[in-house]
Parts: structure tokens; C-alpha cells; sequence
């Protein structure tokens, strides 16, 4: 009996509630999705390093999918909390009929078990067939051979949604018997007739409130902006972020009481159509608002964060390998170590390997019996030098002192890297990026590590000179220029020194660069050669001589490939469960109060107001709840993006406004969508039978 009483309810709550059925199935399939991004591996083609790759993804996704449970346990435990205040006049005719508290609570664990099923069932189908999408995508990022690809069920990942779900769904079992064993009466009887107390706060403490607030906020973005790269300890992160979540709870709190005088004395646009009306449905939950407001403008905020920074981070780590990497293979090795002799002893190098660190890098390779040259069609030798009268605060000059205070950390007394005009003109050459020139009195600075490139041109425009080697040399240019020696996915060049070849003093040679392109361009041959250097590691001449340390095109791409996947894939798990979640829990909330305000609006129709003037004002009062939280938590995406620039400036930010517009478009689409079918629905609601 009880069985059958659950299945009804269940089928009359469809149609109003869909959205909460679709947003647990959506969570199942997003769950079971990202948990079997690994079944295709195993028929993909990949390599050992890219299957490792694969494989630590999946173990932090692991632990990811722990947090989002949490996640998505709040948003089922939330809603259920909204549908049981919905059937609250339903549960007290249950008790006036006779019905025990223990028998209503027999109901919603059925209720909430078919649903749980259901939602389960559905789920796993439409993740199963989203997860074959998925695949492909994996496929396409590690450029794997989907030969043997085939429809994969991943029952690991399935097993995996079952028992966490069971565990969600178990809790809010729980959290329904105890709300139900704790209702009385008349509270279920007139529940949907019950508003909040309204109490009008004094408007002078709401304004200092705000102003406070306001304050808070603002100190919270100076850290996180100007003062970023002074952050060196966790509290020093903790520290704006505990801030801005109290500023923005205080906000919403102060609002909540300046909307409801600021838009009363305003009597014109007050009394002007529904809007008196509007404001009394906004103002009965005012102090449930203040805080869901509170967490979705939080949620949202993060979401904007996390997905502009993922994206940003996989467009620029893959435009960046054609950019940064632009021949096969860069080799160094240290050379004249004796000179350097504590730094390489203190690094662990022994006393043989100082002793012979005399080598070129093609010598190098030769003493291992191996003969690198014989793999290059082209290939340049370069050197780099230094000397201890030209370190980091020698090039700042006059500016040394401003920097030194507003940058403590840096590390000003490194040896500046130096290298002969001609030489990297050669590697420009090969690389196809920019060559320059210079006067015998003239030097110029290369660049591309954009907060070491600020600091730099302040000591560039400022036109400060300096000595090497017995020559007294001005900057050719104001300011940084563009460029790199080293191949790498993300821009690491915090300055290297060009000067004219003739002043050199050769006596100071630190390091040979022997950077080229391979004779074939097939990638198993290419894989072999890397193959057979890295084997050279186990020769027993290594305790006695420095081997090349390498950089090749292919495996800065497979480590940029992993990398951005993973950054990818967790910020959008991430990403799209808090903005679902946000938006679910809006949905839910104005779903419930729209059936809670049923008889208000059925009273509205008969003092004479149009259908059309009533759909209007719902549309307006769901509006105005979806937007509220939205615009503070775009205010905060500008200071976090300026933040997450900072942050990402090593992989370069030239994609950022692609991702930001991206993320744009899901915000639109998700947040938006929810928005639309919470309007139809609670329209449909409201809608007198």
C-alpha cells in the first residue's frame, strides 16, 4: 500500500518538479563520466609516458570525485529539503487521516528510493553514451589509435556512481525521517500560507554594513591583485579568501534590508504595475536568501574561475608548443664547472664529473659512444656565459632599491646569463623568430616571463648602463624583447643578456647549446632515438662525465598533452557540478515558493490583474533571484581572472579572452537554461486549474 501511495507521488510530482529529476540524472552521468575516462586506454595506442599520464589523471580525478560527492550530497539533501516543504500540506492531511509519522516517513523512503533508482538507471545510460564522446576527446588530445575503438561499459566507474550515490541517497533517508518526526500539525497544514517575519532592518546599520563589506571586499582584491606576488605562505592565501567570503555574506545581508526601503521610497516604480508584489514574494524568504545567496554567488564565482583558468591553460600549453618549441630537440651541458665548483658540489656532482665538465655537447654525446650529429639535417651550437660582476641587481641599476622592496624575495645576486649577439641570431634562425642587431656599445635584453619582463623595463627605460668584461654598454631598447633559448611549453625566459660577440671573454664559458632538427619526421624512428638517449643514463661513464641534459619537441608535447588534459578535465568536473549545482539549488527554491505562492497569485487574478502582467511579474522576481547572486560573483571573476593571470602568466595568457568567452557561452548556457525552465515551470504552476 505504501508502495503504491510513493509510486503516485512520484508520479504526480514529475511534471512540476522535472527539473529536480533531471539534475540528479545529470549528476549520475557527469559522475559516471568522468570516472571512466580510462576504459577506451586500453584499446588506444598511446605510448608508456602518455598511459602513465592517463593513469595519474585518473587517480586525481579519483580524489576529485570524493569533493564533488560532496557536492552533489548538499544539492540532493537541499532539494529534498524544498520538496518536503512542498508537500508539507500533503503530509498533514496524511496525520489528520490517522497516519503515523513513522508510515509518512515509510513513504518518502520509498519515494526517495524509486527516484534514487530511477535517477540512477537513466543516468548511467546517458553518462555510458556520453563517456564514448569523451573517449574520442581523450583519444584526440594524446593523438592515440582508435583502430581498435568499440562501445566500453566501464563497470568500475559504474560501481564507483552506485555506491557513492547509495551513500548520498541513504543520507537524505535519514535527513526525511528527521524532519518528518520533528513536523507538527498545524505547521504542515498552513505551511504554504507561512512567510518569514519580516523585519525592517535600520537602513544607517545596513549602510555601514555595506560600507564595511564594501571595505573588506576591496582589501581582499588588493591582496590578490597588487600584492599576488608578495604571497609566499598558505595564511597569506587563506587570508582574502576567508575575507571575501564574509564581505559577501555581509553584502547580501545589508541589501536585503537597503532593497526592500531604497525600492519603497522610490513610489513611482513601487506602485507601478506588480512590483509591490514582487518585492513582498522576494522579501517573505528574505533571510533564507541572504544566505543560498551568499553560497551561489560563491559557487558561481568559483565556477567562472575554474573553468576560464582550465581552458586558458590547455589553449595556451598547445598553441604554445608550436610557439616555444619550434625545433626537434635542444641539448645543454654545463661547461668550465671547476670555476663554479661549490655550486656543482653542492648540487651533487662529484669531483671527476666537475674536473671533465669541459665538453661540448656533440663531445659529450661522442664520449657515450653515441653520435648525435649523425641524427640532424640542421643543427646550431651556441654558448652562454657568466660572470659575477654581472648579476641580477647590477643590470636594475638605480631601480635596485624600489624593486628590492616591492619584490623581497627574488634572488638578486644570480649571475646574469650572457650570450654573443651572433650566436643567438642563429638560434632565431633556426627557430624563425626575430633577430636583432647591436652597436659595440650597445645591449639588449630577451624575454618572455611577463612579471620578471616588467621588472626589467624599469631599469631599461630608466637607460641604465652596464659593465662587462671592461666595457661600459646602454640598453638598445627601452624595454624587453621577445624571445627564447631554451624549448619548453611555458614562457620561462626571465632574461638573458645579449651583447656584441668581440667583447666576450671566452675564459667565462658556463654552458654549450646544441639545438636542431632530426633527419626523419616519422615519430616511431624519432621515439627510438629518444629511446636510446635516455638509455645512455645507465652507462657506467656517467660517474665520470656530465651527459646532456635534452628537451625535445616530443616530449615537451607529451608532458604538455597530460598536463593540460588534466587541468582541463578537472576544471570542468569541477566547474560544470558547481554551476549546476547553483543553479539546480535556485530552481528548486523558486520551484517551491512559486507552489507555496499559488493562492497569492489565484488572489491577484481576482482584484483584476491580466495572465500576461502575472507572467510578467514571475518573470521578473525569478530574474531578479537568478541575477543578484550572478553580479557579485562576476565582480569577483574580474579580480580572480586578474589573479588567475598572474598565476598563469608562465603559460601564457594569449587565450584568455577565447576561454572566457567559452566560458561565457556554458555559463549562458546552463545558468540560463535552468533559469528559462524554472520560468516555465513555475508558470506552469502558478497557472490557475
Amino acid at each position: 500500500m505504501l508502495c503504491k501511495l510513493a509510486l503516485k507521488n512520484i508520479k504526480k510530482s514529475v511534471k512540476d518538479y522535472a527539473i529536480y529529476f533531471f539534475t540528479l540524472i545529470l549528476g549520475v552521468a557527469i559522475f559516471y563520466v568522468f570516472n571512466a575516462l580510462d576504459s577506451q586506454t586500453v584499446m588506444m595506442n598511446v605510448s608508456s609516458s602518455t598511459a602513465e599520464l592517463i593513469k595519474f589523471m585518473m587517480t586525481i580525478l579519483s580524489g576529485v570525485s570524493v569533493f564533488v560527492s560532496f557536492i552533489l550530497g548538499f544539492l540532493i539533501i537541499y532539494a529534498s529539503r524544498f520538496l518536503i516543504k512542498r508537500r508539507s500540506k500533503e503530509f498533514g492531511i496524511y496525520l489528520t487521516l490517522g497516519m503515523s509519522k513513522r508510515k509518512i516517513s515509510l513513504i518518502l523512503f520509498f519515494e526517495t528510493l524509486f527516484i534514487g533508482i530511477l535517477s540512477l538507471i537513466v543516468g548511467l545510460g546517458v553518462g555510458a553514451l556520453l563517456s564514448q564522446v569523451m573517449s574520442l576527446v581523450v583519444a584526440n588530445m594524446f593523438e592515440a589509435d582508435l583502430t581498435k575503438f568499440a562501445f566500453v561499459f566501464s563497470m568500475a566507474a559504474c560501481i564507483k556512481t552506485i555506491i557513492y550515490f547509495s551513500i548520498m541517497y541513504l543520507l537524505v533517508m535519514v535527513f526525511n525521517t528527521i524532519i518528518v518526526s520533528k513536523c507538527r500539525l498545524v505547521d504542515l497544514l498552513n505551511g504554504a500560507k507561512m512567510s518569514e517575519k519580516i523585519k525592517l532592518k535600520n537602513p544607517y546599520l545596513c549602510i555601514i554594513i555595506f560600507i564595511v563589506a564594501s571595505i573588506i571586499l576591496g582589501r581582499a582584491y588588493a591582496i590578490v591583485t597588487v600584492k599576488f606576488l608578495t604571497l609566499r605562505e598558505v595564511i597569506d592565501i587563506l587570508k582574502p579568501i576567508i575575507m571575501g567570503v564574509v564581505a559577501t555574506f555581509l553584502i547580501f545581508w545589508s541589501l536585503s534590508g537597503l532593497i526592500l526601503r531604497i525600492v519603497q521610497s522610490l513610489k513611482k516604480y513601487y506602485y507601478r504595475g506588480l512590483n509591490s508584489f514582487i518585492l513582498r514574494q522576494f522579501s517573505n524568504k528574505i533571510n533564507t536568501t541572504v544566505v543560498s545567496f551568499s553560497i551561489i554567488c560563491l559557487m558561481l564565482f568559483i565556477t567562472i574561475c575554474l573553468l576560464s583558468a582550465c581552458l586558458t591553460i590547455k589553449n595556451s600549453m598547445n598553441a604554445n608548443i608550436k610557439k616555444l618549441a619550434p625545433a626537434d630537440a635542444d641539448f645543454s651541458v654545463v661547461m668550465n664547472a671547476s670555476r663554479y665548483y661549490e655550486q656543482f658540489k653542492s648540487l651533487g656532482y662529484n669531483d671527476e664529473q666537475i674536473k671533465n665538465a669541459n665538453y661540448t655537447v656533440a663531445q659529450s654525446f661522442k664520449l657515450f659512444n653515441f653520435d648525435i650529429l649523425s641524427y640532424f639535417k640542421d643543427y646550431v651550437e651556441v654558448n652562454i656565459y657568466t660572470t659575477p660582476d654581472l648579476t641580477f641587481n647590477h643590470t636594475l641599476g638605480s631601480k635596485l632599491e624600489m624593486v628590492r622592496t616591492q619584490f623581497p624575495f627574488l634572488d638578486y645576486d644570480d649571475s646574469e646569463a650572457i650570450m654573443k649577439i651572433s650566436d643567438y641570431n642563429k638560434v632565431a634562425r633556426l627557430y624563425g623568430i626575430n633577430e636583432y642587431s647591436l652597436n659595440d656599445n650597445q645591449y639588449m635584453i630577451i624575454a618572455d616571463f611577463k612579471s620578471m619582463v616588467s621588472i626589467r623595463n624599469l631599469a631599461l627605460k630608466n637607460g641604465e648602463v652596464i659593465n662587462l668584461f671592461g666595457h661600459t654598454l646602454k640598453p638598445k631598447y627601452d624595454s624587453c624583447q621577445d624571445g627564447f633559448l631554451e624549448m619548453s611549453s611555458q614562457h620561462i625566459n626571465t632574461g638573458i643578456i645579449l651583447v656584441p660577440d668581440k667583447i666576450v671573454n671566452e675564459e667565462y664559458l658556463y654552458e654549450n647549446h646544441l639545438i636542431g632538427n632530426y633527419k626523419t619526421t616519422d615519430k616511431n624512428a624519432i621515439m627510438k632515438i629518444e629511446d636510446s638517449i635516455n638509455e645512455l643514463d645507465k652507462n657506467e661513464k656517467v660517474n665520470s662525465y656530465l651527459l646532456p641534459n635534452g628537451s625535445t619537441k616530443l616530449a615537451i608535447k607529451e608532458a604538455t598533452v597530460g598536463l593540460s588534459a588534466m587541468v582541463t578535465f578537472i576544471g570542468l568536473y569541477l566547474g560544470i557540478i558547481f554551476l549546476i549545482s547553483s543553479a539546480a539549488i535556485l530552481a528548486l527554491k523558486e520551484l517551491s515558493e512559486s507552489s507555496d505562492n499559488r493562492e497569492r497569485f489565484r488572489m491577484i487574478r481576482k482584484i483584476g490583474a491580466s495572465e500576461k502582467l502575472i507572467n510578467k511579474a514571475l518573470f521578473r522576481q525569478i530574474a531578479v533571484t537568478f541575477i543578484l547572486p550572478l553580479i557579485l560573483a562576476l565582480i569577483h571573476s574580474i579580480f580572480g581572472i586578474i589573479f588567475t593571470v598572474k598565476v598563469l602568466e608562465v603559460f601564457g595568457t594569449d587565450e584568455l579572452l577565447t576561454s572566457i568567452i567559452v566560458t561565457a557561452i556554458i555559463l549562458v548556457f546552463i545558468y540560463g537554461g535552468y533559469f528559462l525552465i524554472t520560468y516555465y515551470s513555475s508558470k506552469n504552476i502558478i497557472r490557475e486549474r
